[in-house]
């Protein structure tokens, strides 16, 4: 049994994600457990059958994060080279098996009441506004869009792909959102770092909802805001334009 073969099987048999940390502490405590338990003493009258430890176990005791990851391209590599339908893919909170891209028409006839729910696109363009600049109230937002957002918000968070993170220090205490793990999920980036563009587009000054307040009480006037594209296997992009 060799190391590559026992991460492979401890993602097999996790049903959620497992990050690299979490994998090296199961090699590493499952080998000392073994170690440790073949070095008590035996019991007078005790049989000494299964005591004996494999050579290979005592190295174990000293995996490191590295080695897992070197694993974990080895084993994405094999998948790949060998046409397995599926591969290895890393997400927000950790890494698992998943069917590859190719054959998700395919997986999908086994869950038939399930159908796919595509954002609309003023959807999408309030989701892109969060992602790239939260922690933001949904007056940023407006200040943005330059229309309401009350129910694309509220469509994003009972979809799980926005979340309350606080209230802002200013008058009147507004909420926060943010995005969850489960948009870092369903958009294929494992931090908002991954996004494209991400560094440039944080820095761009975006207009204050204060900045729109019109002379006459009238509605904002409409501002854009162009966000590149992060692909993703259901969506197609999330882009804002208005």
């Amino acid at each position: 049994m060799e190391l590559i073969s026992i991460v492979e099987a401890l993602l097999f048999a996790s049903q959620e994600p497992l990050g690299v940390p979490q994998m090296c502490a199961a090699v590493k405590e499952t080998a000392k457990d073994i170690l440790q338990t073949a070095a008590e003493p035996v019991a007078d009258g005790a049989a000494e059958e299964g005591r004996h430890v494999p050579e290979w176990v005592a190295p174990l005791a000293g995996t490191t994060e590295e080695q897992v990851r070197a694993i974990l391209d080895e084993l994405i590599s094999r998948y790949g080279s060998e046409k397995h339908a599926f591969t290895l893919v890393e997400r927000a909170n950790g890494w698992r098996i998943a069917a590859r891209g190719e054959y998700a028409e395919w997986c999908r006839a086994l869950y038939p009441g399930k159908k796919i729910q595509r954002l609309s696109q003023p959807a999408l363009e309030t989701l892109a506004i969060i992602a790239y600049r939260q922690p933001i109230t949904k007056a940023g937002v407006e200040a943005v869009r330059g229309v309401s957002v009350d129910a694309m918000v509220q469509m994003l968070i009972d979809r799980g792909l926005v979340k309350i993170e606080g209230r802002a220090d200013l008058p009147g205490r507004p909420l926060l959102y943010g995005t969850t793990e489960s948009f870092l999920d369903h958009f294929g980036v494992r931090s908002l770092d991954d996004m494209p563009n991400s560094a440039e587009l944080r820095r761009v000054k975006l207009p204050a909802a204060e900045d729109h307040a019109v002379a006459n009480g009238g509605p904002p006037q409409e501002q854009q805001l162009s966000l590149a594209p992060v692909t993703a296997p259901e969506e197609a992009a999330v882009s804002a334009e208005t």
